[in-house]
């Protein structure tokens, strides 16, 4: 069995350095690689992976500039030599050491994700502006996508999943920030187990979160579910309306 570990990057250039060498540590004497899909940082992250690669089995997709998180992961995917696909961030807040446990799961499930909201799990890495959006985005998953309702944290992004089982996604949000919600929204996998975790704070750099991001993700969710999106809409605008005028009277 191969291992394919995907991991996009954007001005990651200090956390790449220490990760690609913790993810060997975990993995060595078994047959991986490792794929940076790298969107044009301007501080060099491409050229260090790519000098990294001399000592570690790493490959550098090289893209023109930011395409969106979502394309990321799908042309590592895309481009994976894996039987075994796992998806991680660069910013040391996913940690390698929960791989082998990832892929041992996959004996038993489809998708295996690493779970910040499981029993055992915990997000005290995030800040409390990131932890309410976190929240909210996820409550908003399992309202309105149905192949996340069970699912306790559908918005994460570190996962492991057999290659075969995510060939037929295609991105519906290139652009997007979550492409688990939309793996998770358009493909019928016949089972998805979590995994509890520790999501810890960042070593080096900042949040990536933006206005842009939030946008996404909301566009994300009106894809894989227009009627139910429009209807929650309406239903919020009514409660809002309703309780103006209940104060203003």
């Amino acid at each position: 069995m191969k291992i394919s570990v995907i991991i996009p990057t954007y001005n990651e250039r200090e956390n790449i350095e220490k990760l690609i060498p913790l993810v060997d540590s975990y993995l060595r004497g078994l047959n991986y690689e490792i794929i940076i899909v790298d969107d044009n940082s301007p501080d060099g992250t491409a050229a260090v992976a790519e000098a990294l690669s001399a000592k570690y089995p790493v490959r550098v997709i090289k893209r023109p500039c930011k395409m969106g998180l979502t394309s990321a992961i799908y042309d590592g995917i895309r481009t994976a030599s894996g039987d075994v696909v796992v998806v991680m961030d660069a910013d040391l807040q996913h940690p390698p050491s929960l791989i082998p446990k990832l892929i041992k799961r996959l004996e038993d499930c489809e998708l295996v994700i690493a779970s910040r909201y499981v029993k055992g799990g915990s997000a005290r890495g995030l800040s409390l502006k990131r932890y309410i959006v976190s929240i909210g985005a996820t409550l908003l998953a399992r309202l309105l996508v149905a192949g996340c309702r069970k699912i306790r944290d559908p918005v994460s992004g570190y996962f492991a999943a057999r290659r075969e089982a995510l060939s037929a996604w295609k991105p519906i949000e290139p652009r997007g920030y979550k492409a688990l919600v939309e793996i998770l929204g358009t493909l019928k996998l016949s089972g998805v187990c979590e995994e509890p975790y520790v999501f810890e704070g960042r070593v080096s750099g900042g949040s990536k979160l933006s206005r842009q991001e939030v946008i996404s993700y909301v566009k994300t969710i009106y894809k894989l579910n227009r009627k139910g999106f429009i209807t929650l809409v309406v239903l919020v605008t009514g409660l809002a309306i309703t309780l103006l005028y209940l104060i203003v009277k």
